[in-house]
């Protein structure tokens, strides 16, 4: 019977947390010897980071994970979650195309589901798609093995209807989990974050989107932003202005934007998908 763990990550590799534990357990060993009481300290400090880790998306605690990209040259990416949109997915193809850009859009099964045209017109266009489970439970690596696989699959169902299988994996909210190691390994996937946003909190907070972006973007960042329906259709033009100020202020900063799959040297999804 498989069990399923935090020992290994991807291609069976130790994942840091189970380095992290050994190196603990160790120490408390030899702590113990010197004062029984202090054995506890290095096991309560692995307990807190166990703890921390999962909220931390450019840290592989429990699996390994792709944040940054690895290219010798001052490039970053650009990435957009939780789409397809009807508001939004149009007008921010249309900026994308004039700044001609290539984007990487992390989107979930039931949105696809409602908006295939988006997702054809996204494909069309030349940019990536990756999976961001089905729903978008924010809770979902609190789920079991089973309902984390079922979000991954559900979404893939979908997104193969369209020609495509992604190979890219993006946990809602960048949130990790010992399960995902398994579970992507499973599936032939791999966890995908990023290494710089704004903390929109899904676009509720879009004023001085632009500049909290471009204060601290770096060469080979990947850069996190949302594709959904702001408070108001005020606010939508608002964040499109936004969106077009950072595209704008790359070029300014000498940042050149390269599709993702470039940026890291993997591919976000392959083509040609049939669903027999």
């Amino acid at each position: 019977m498989k069990r399923h763990g935090a020992g290994t990550g991807r291609g069976g590799r130790t994942s840091l947390a189970m380095i992290t534990g050994l190196a603990a357990f160790v120490l408390a060993l030899i702590m113990a010897f010197v004062k029984i009481e202090w054995a506890a300290a290095p096991l309560s400090v692995f307990l807190l980071f166990c703890l921390a880790a999962p909220f931390y998306p450019c840290l592989g605690f429990y699996l390994p994970i792709v944040s940054r990209g690895n290219v010798d040259a001052p490039a970053v990416a650009v990435t957009f979650d939780d789409g397809p949109d009807p508001i939004t997915t149009g007008p921010l193809l249309n900026l994308l195309k004039r700044h001609a850009v290539k984007a990487a859009f992390f989107v979930t099964g039931v949105n696809a589901e409602k908006n295939g045209d988006l997702i054809e017109e996204i494909l069309a266009q030349g940019h990536d798609i990756g999976n961001h489970s089905y729903r978008h439970d924010p809770f979902l690596m609190l789920r079991s093995y089973g309902t984390l696989a079922r979000e991954i699959d559900a979404a893939q169902t979908v997104l193969h209807r369209f020609g495509i299988s992604p190979v890219a994996f993006r946990p809602p909210v960048g949130i990790t989990s010992p399960k995902l190691a398994d579970v992507l390994k499973d599936k032939g996937l791999y966890c995908l974050t990023f290494s710089c946003r704004a903390n929109d909190f899904g676009n509720r907070r879009i004023h001085g989107l632009a500049g909290k972006i471009l204060r601290k973007v770096k060469p080979n960042d990947i850069i996190l932003l949302h594709d959904v329906q702001p408070r108001s259709d005020r606010d939508a033009d608002l964040w499109l202005h936004e969106v077009d100020d950072i595209l704008s202020g790359l070029k300014h900063k000498g940042l050149q934007v390269r599709p993702l799959a470039e940026l890291i040297g993997k591919p976000i999804m392959t083509r040609g998908y049939h669903n027999c």
